[in-house]
């Protein structure tokens, strides 16, 4: 099964750093976000990844044409005529990469639709390239084998960080409390699994995924939720990727399900 992942945004609102890169090939410790998802599919299975990429495509690719020079230990024989090179330690990354250019402001569903030539007529898994999580691909695979649907996405309830006011219909205060499990709202966290039939709910490159193709199969009762409780968070802010690299420096980082 391949694993697609959205990578063609502007990331407008980390400007401080996409201006010079994609958001996804902003890294977090030594890594790229976009290594650390394919880091967290791999251990669990998947490692035929495509990735669909727009703004700033050469960076992905560039990055992934040099990725075994960047994961070993090389001593290069500078007085050699053939410009010989050692390496001393292999890359344990055995995984099959596709970089598309998928255009530079097609929207979501757009850059979907552009690879459907590299998934033919098979299940496969997307999700975006800005967001890491500890999420179970198994389950969620089984969960979406069991639904029947076209698609199911991870839902996760992003949590409220303050204390809660409960209000009676009056407009008195019911009570005054700490947060729960209940509060904040359920959101859609990618880490998605599509079956192909979904390629036939996208028209063109105009097209948001989450917009006509999703609330589409909402109607026809072909969406599937997977619910996960563990961790997950985005990197949409310079704030956002700062707390991500004090999680990542700390003794257990939550989304790294891999081993070194």
């Amino acid at each position: 099964m391949k694993a697609v992942i959205l990578a063609g945004g502007f990331g407008t609102r980390i400007s401080e750093e996409s201006h010079l890169k994609p958001k996804p090939m902003i890294e977090i410790g030594e890594l790229p976000i976009l290594v650390h998802i394919m880091k967290i599919y791999a251990a669990q299975g998947i490692t035929d990844f495509v990735i669909c990429a727009g703004y700033k495509q050469n960076v992905i690719k560039e990055y992934f044409a040099h990725y075994f020079l960047y994961t070993n230990d090389i001593t290069f024989n500078l007085g050699s005529n053939t410009n010989e090179r050692i390496i001393h330690k292999k890359g344990v990354d055995n995984w099959t990469v596709t970089v598309v250019d998928t255009g530079l402001h097609t929207q979501t569903g757009g850059r979907i639709k552009r690879i459907q030539e590299y998934i033919g007529d098979e299940r496969f898994m997307l999700t975006y390239g800005d967001a890491v999580g500890d999420v179970d691909l198994n389950k969620l695979l089984e969960c979406h084998i069991n639904s029947g649907k076209i698609c199911t996405l991870s839902a996760y309830n992003f949590g409220q960080s303050k204390g809660i006011i409960d209000f009676n219909p009056d407009g008195t205060i019911a009570a005054f409390r700490e947060k729960s499990d209940f509060d904040g709202d359920m959101i859609n966290i990618g880490f998605m699994v599509c079956e192909p039939q979904v390629f036939d709910y996208i028209s063109g490159d105009d097209v948001a995924f989450e917009d006509y193709p999703l609330k589409t199969l909402v109607n026809e009762n072909q969406l599937n939720a997977y619910f996960h409780k563990g961790f997950w968070q985005c990197m949409d802010t310079l704030r956002e990727k700062e707390k991500l690299e004090k999680l990542w420096y700390s003794e257990k980082c939550p989304w790294k399900v891999w081993k070194d």
